[in-house]
């Protein structure tokens, strides 16, 4: 299934999600004026290498701060392919707005990247000696996913399901749209596979974990579903 709307209002406007879109589409056609083999070459300085940080953590420095390190963040707005970012922004797009309506803006600020940062380290730790660079946004989205259930599972998401050439349309609450989404990268999880197109399923669930830790923490609405106060009430 795929997601393309949600029937949840929002009272904030979501200006860290806009920027965060504006970023990942900037950095992706800044990558698109490269060269296929330069663009692999921005891809390992920007992405993340589980072996540099694991191997090598303190080889290389920028104002003083580990190269290895400051790449959990950069890699955050690097993406593969027009999939790769269409597919992650059209989630954040969906679903970042009501987290941060539920957190504020700095606290949705530190909780996405700190759910990028954690996903990607989920990586790392199970594939340490890895080379593949790891890029993409998706591992702080599946945070976003994860806080989203928490507060808002009887939300309704439109989705469409593809049957061979046609899409039927229909309207799914949260909890099943995401609970799906989980349940495929833990079944994918287990046939991870590396290489140069490897997608990077122990970050998905890593950031998705992180994402339901920190939002009893970080939200202002009330969890499971309670209708925060608003003009809708």
């Amino acid at each position: 299934m795929i997601p393309i709307s949600d029937d949840n209002p929002a009272r904030l406007r979501p200006y860290v999600t806009w920027g965060v879109i504006i970023l990942c589409v900037v950095a992706f056609f800044w990558q698109l004026t490269f060269t296929e083999a330069a663009e692999e070459q921005v891809i390992e300085a920007y992405g993340f290498i589980p072996a540099n940080l694991f191997e090598t953590p303190f080889e290389l420095r920028i104002y003083g701060i580990p190269w290895a390190w400051l790449t959990l963040i950069s890699s955050l707005f690097l993406h593969g392919g027009f999939l790769h970012l269409g597919g992650n922004m059209l989630y954040l797009w969906i679903f970042g707005n009501n987290v941060e309506d539920a957190m504020g803006h700095g606290r949705f600020v530190l909780f996405y990247f700190a759910c990028g940062v954690v996903a990607a380290l989920a990586q790392g730790v199970g594939e340490p000696h890895s080379t593949v660079p790891v890029v993409g946004a998706s591992g702080a989205i599946s945070g976003v996913l994860g806080s989203y259930v928490m507060i808002f599972p009887r939300a309704q998401v439109n989705v469409v399901i593809p049957l061979g050439i046609f899409f039927y349309p229909v309207k799914i609450s949260a909890m099943y749209v995401i609970g799906f989404w989980f349940l495929l990268q833990l079944i994918n999880v287990l046939g991870t596979s590396t290489g140069p197109v490897a997608t990077a399923w122990a970050a998905h669930i890593g950031g998705f974990i992180l994402g339901i830790a920190l939002t009893p923490l970080l939200s202002h609405f009330p969890l499971f579903g309670r209708r925060p106060p608003g003009p809708w009430s």
